[in-house]
């Protein structure tokens, strides 16, 4: 998924989802290489807010009204947050 990372991780936080998948994958403790600055692994993904928007009422939209409104599949487009690192 290298072509969803973004540009450069200098300067950035990492992002929480995939520092909390790497801790995952490491015995539950947050590996030694993570730390306050992203890596290109934890490093935000370029995603249009448009489509996380859209992706977040339909999870809130059937949540209030107990019917499918495409969630999962607007999710499903969504670059996947907990990549292996």
């Amino acid at each position: 998924m290298a072509d969803q990372k973004a540009a450069g991780p200098k300067g950035q936080q990492p992002e929480a989802l995939a520092t909390f998948a790497a801790s995952a994958r490491n015995d539950a403790r947050k590996p030694g290489k993570l730390g306050l600055t992203a890596t290109p692994e934890t490093a935000p993904l370029e995603t249009s807010s448009e489509k996380k928007a859209q992706a977040a009422t339909k999870v809130l939209r059937e949540g209030v009204l107990k019917r499918d409104q495409g969630a999962d599949e607007a999710v499903d487009a969504l670059p996947d947050r907990t990549r292996d690192s």
